[in-house]
């Protein structure tokens, strides 16, 4: 099940005995816990909400607790953090756990309890039975980073829950600045919902306004005005991210990694891959390969290979001690911006 799917679901107050969460994003984990705890209509500090972690605690005491019948009726949630038992993972604590006991639990769950296992881990072992049990008999939700669609609408029902929508050109901005970053986007979107306060619509005005770049934002605008040999715009940003105390070999190890992305995407577009299957080859956003699919017509193949080695011999040369770190990594972007790009 996605994560939009559960959010329909438990809106429409059909709530599952147990759910079985995984995946990188804690921030989705959070906000999915929040939605059946409001759902069950109990709230985060009720007795009815207990949370254990299987790094302190045994299995059995968590288990026994979904066992066992609510305070003063109604429902009870048993939240059971950490679930490594369904990865590769060496487990980090001695606590001896029965498998068994969860296993006949979740074939004959407690019709008043409501039991979350959050896995917060990128991959599952699939050889162990108690996974193959879990994705079999609870409702299964991923928490994975979202792709380029389901991020759209995740920032349009963040607004519609704070009284106002995006403009296209407005939520472009937002993910421009930002990124796909799930846990500054809620932030930045709960910002400017305090700043319009009753108007309806949040343009690309009102987020450069409020929203500032993150770092990577940065040296992406920075590359970008570089290459478009508005020279003079970059080494702005750049010394004004000299000025917040950024380290010119972090910035230059910024600047490489962007241009090694570029070179990586432009040659799997030759090679017909979908944006979808670069993301995960390169382990990356889809929002961030589809902004470097944006970029790589302005340079050859060879071009970037020589942006490249550039970057190599900067990162020798200041940690040989021949050049100046600062000055190394300027020069780096007056070379970046003098190579013809294509437009």
């Amino acid at each position: 099940m996605s994560y939009l799917s559960f959010k329909k679901e438990v809106k429409r107050g059909d709530i599952r005995p147990v759910y079985f969460m995984y995946g990188t994003q804690t921030f989705l984990m959070e906000d999915l816990l929040i939605d059946i705890i409001r759902e069950t209509s109990l709230s985060q500090d009720d007795p009815n909400v207990i949370s254990y972690s299987l790094q302190d605690t045994l299995l059995d005491i968590a288990v026994e607790e979904a066992e066992t019948f609510p305070f003063f009726g109604g429902k009870k949630i048993v939240i059971i953090k950490d679930f490594s038992l369904v990865t590769a993972q060496k487990q980090d604590t001695k606590l001896e756990h029965d498998l068994n006991r969860l296993q006949l639990y979740i074939e004959h769950p407690s019709p008043e309890t409501v039991m979350i296992l959050l896995a917060p881990y990128e991959k599952l072992d699939e050889r162990k039975k108690i996974t193959k049990e879990l994705k079999k008999r609870t409702a299964l939700v991923e928490c994975a980073p979202f792709d380029e669609k389901t991020l759209s609408l995740w920032l349009d029902g963040q607004a519609k829950t704070k009284g106002f929508e995006f403009t296209v050109d407005g939520k472009d901005s937002l993910l421009e600045r930002v990124g796909p970053q799930l846990l500054l986007l809620a932030s930045e979107v709960e910002k400017l919902a305090l700043y319009v306060n009753g108007d309806r619509v949040v343009d690309r005005e009102v987020v450069e306004l409020l929203v500032a770049r993150s770092l990577e934002q940065d040296v992406f605008a920075l590359i970008d005005f570089a290459i478009k040999k508005q020279l003079d715009k970059a080494l702005i940003i750049y010394h004004d991210l000299l000025k917040q105390r950024e380290e010119p070999l972090k910035l230059l190890a910024l600047i490489a990694r962007q241009l090694r992305i570029y070179y990586q995407v432009k040659e799997m577009t030759k090679r017909s891959y979908s944006q979808k299957d670069m993301a995960l080859q390169l382990k990356l956003h889809p929002y961030v390969v589809k902004l470097a699919s944006q970029q790589i017509n302005r340079f050859e193949e060879k071009q970037l290979l020589l942006l490249l080695e550039a970057a190599a011999d900067t990162d020798y040369a200041i940690k040989s001690g021949k050049m100046e770190k600062t000055l190394a990594v300027e020069l780096l972007l007056m070379k970046l911006s003098s190579l013809h790009a294509r437009r």
